[in-house]
């Protein structure tokens, strides 16, 4: 056979191909060349029977699978990070330069409710990294679908309303970060260029505008996470030295001593009304979920064990730092800690002058990571995630394709491929700049402009922490742990109503055959059974503890995810094939009640820190109660 004759064969194969499963319950069927894009026309059916829920899932997964046939991959990260160098990476995302607003998170909550909020948040923190991280790769029925971001994995469960959740609050957690970093920067050219607070405002925000242009912007407009491991690793360093110049150099024996030595500073200072302002600075500063899967997928040699690693000693060194830096910054200016710690030093003190170099380095090295999370959410929510556009391929990657396609290409290095012959050539931009060039302008821009129109950093951290912060570090892992295994509490919740019920002699419409089976996670309910276990749960009669314990609307949410994950996991496995093999050893086992005790905990605690944070900024922006003395 000739070459353009093997050619033309694959071009023939590309164009036909049909992915079939014929069972009752649906066919996909797919032709690239049909110029209809309706369901009809695409060949998706659905079986009858199926409810308005379950219809569009089926449809939403046949046509994502569909675009994921025939993707390139090249939005994908094509270097790897070493162990070592995603903790940076985490560890950047984590401290950054928002740790000069700790101090003032301590103010705010009072001393030592704020060290103990500090705890909580760095425990809750590490246990929800390894959360989606631990779902979305290891999870039986996920972990060959390739889940690669955090929207993606609330989609699975809750289709588009969990996907755009993830993605608005992602981008106020990034857009808040990167405009205070840009604040704390024209706080820092103030002093630098010897200016007095609140004066000569234009060469403040024109000193701004050059450095970010100048350092900022270049590091952000790189492709890959991986990129930033080293620059994040010199941001981390600095971190640890500044948090040592403010540990050193604040005057904590003077001013303990002016207000009646530690334990009078410790007796009055414990909790704060405004403790939740101080939580949500804390929720912000120790948030990273809106950057775990970039960390997470340019990791080489994902497995539980290393991201375990990586999620244990990047939130200790962050906590650790931030602790130090929080209690010692705090304790050296008490009533007058300013929203960035470093205004509360004398301006020509040569010590805080060192520590605004060292928090001007960080801040620089920083401000990228918040930005590639922007731009992702941008080119989700705009380009379907193909941030390299429509000249993102060479001829050697067309070909490479299509062997893939064809089952020529198994067992291909994608990243030593990268490295050789099939060199990413961008496009879909404008002009001389490509896609991924634009959406990174667009986005230094839009944080450019709040940026030199504001001053205090206080109100945008606690902000930004508040909203952004409590939904994608608490209410965010909560509800996608608990739809991800939806079909287990809903197993867990069944069998002790029913127990309950046959104790007190209560009846129920179903025979013992129709209950959920307690503890065998070999046995798998069909979605038939799923619904009559969600009849059993919601019909007849509950004790009070069911009310109490909120469970009306776990088994709701949790009902809701197990329908959309059954759909969505059969017709993504008819599309594909069925799953590809998986190392047992990562295999997560079955949820626990405990496990289920724990998301409940992440979803109240979010929404009480959400809600009492937006309640209490209001309060103190009203009464002015956030001005230093």
């Amino acid at each position: 056979m000739t070459e353009s004759e093997s050619a033309a064969q694959r071009g023939k194969l590309r164009s036909n191909m049909v992915f079939q499963r014929n069972d009752d319950e649906y066919q996909i069927h797919h032709s690239p060349k049909s110029a209809d894009r309706t369901s009809a026309n695409r060949g998706i059916r659905v079986r009858r029977g199926l409810n308005a829920l379950e219809t569009e899932v089926v449809l939403q997964t046949g046509v994502a699978a569909e675009s994921a046939i025939h993707q390139t991959k090249l939005s994908m990260p094509k270097k790897k990070s070493s162990i070592l160098g995603a903790s940076s990476n985490l560890v950047n995302s984590i401290v950054g330069a928002g740790i000069i607003g700790i101090p003032y998170a301590l103010r705010m909550s009072g001393l030592w409710a704020g060290v103990l909020l500090l705890i909580l948040v760095a425990a809750l923190t590490d246990k929800s990294l390894r959360l989606l991280i631990e779902q979305a790769s290891f999870h039986p029925r996920l972990s060959h679908l390739q889940v690669r971001t955090f929207e993606g994995l609330a989609s699975c469960p809750f289709g588009k309303a969990g996907s755009a959740f993830v993605l608005f609050n992602m981008f106020i957690m990034a857009y808040g970060t990167m405009v205070a970093y840009l604040l704390i920067i024209k706080d820092i050219a103030q002093t630098a260029l010897g200016y007095d607070h609140g004066t000569h405002v234009t060469e403040r925000n024109l000193a701004m505008i050059a450095t970010s242009l100048a350092i900022m912007l270049p590091l952000s407009m790189q492709r890959d996470i991986a990129s930033l491991a080293c620059t994040s690793a010199f941001s981390v360093v600095a971190d640890i030295v500044l948090v040592v110049f403010i540990a050193a150099f604040s005057p904590i024996r003077a001013t303990v001593a002016a207000n009646g030595g530690f334990g009078e500073v410790l007796k009055n200072d414990g909790i704060n009304p405004t403790l939740f302002i101080g939580l949500g600075i804390l929720s912000m500063a120790m948030a990273c979920q809106h950057s775990a899967f970039n960390v997470a997928n340019s990791l080489d040699n994902k497995t539980r064990r290393r991201w375990g690693r990586i999620t244990n000693q990047s939130i200790a060194i962050s906590a650790l730092l931030c602790l130090v830096l929080g209690v010692c910054g705090y304790l050296g200016f008490l009533e007058n800690t300013q929203g960035d710690v470093l205004n509360s030093f004398p301006h020509d003190s040569m010590q805080a002058n060192v520590a605004r170099l060292l928090l001007a380095f960080t801040t620089f090295l920083s401000y990228p990571m918040e930005s590639f999370v922007a731009r992702h959410v941008l080119v989700m929510l705009m380009h379907p995630g193909d941030m390299d556009g429509t000249g993102g391929f060479t001829v050697e990657n067309d070909d490479r394709l299509e062997a893939e396609e064809l089952g020529e290409g198994d067992g291909v290095d994608d990243d030593a491929a990268s490295s050789g012959r099939n060199v990413i050539i961008e496009g879909g931009g404008v002009l001389c700049m490509n896609r991924r060039q634009i959406w990174t302008g667009l986005v230094y821009l839009m944080t450019l402009t709040p940026a030199l129109i504001f001053d205090d950093i206080g109100p945008v951290l606690s902000l930004t922490g508040a909203i952004g912060g409590s939904c994608i570090s608490y209410i965010g892992p909560g509800l996608v742990y608990l739809g991800v295994n939806g079909e287990e509490f809903l197993q867990m919740v069944g069998c002790w109503l029913h127990r309950w019920r046959r104790a007190r002699g209560y009846t129920t419409s179903n025979t013992d055959a129709d209950l959920p089976t307690e503890g065998n996670v070999s046995l798998k309910i069909t979605h038939d059974d799923g619904l009559v276990s969600y009849e059993i749960i919601t019909k007849g009669r509950k004790p009070l503890l069911y009310y109490l314990g909120l469970f009306p609307l776990w088994t709701f949410v949790a009902h809701r995810g197990a329908t959309h994950m059954q759909v969505k996991t059969n017709a993504a496995n008819a599309v594909s094939g069925g799953g590809a093999a998986v190392d047992v050893s990562n295999v997560l086992p079955s949820a626990t009640k405990f496990d289920f005790a724990v998301c409940f905990f992440f979803i109240v605690f979010g929404v009480v820190s959400m809600i009492a944070g937006v309640i209490s900024n209001v309060y103190v922006q009203v009464y002015n109660l956030d001005e230093v003395p």
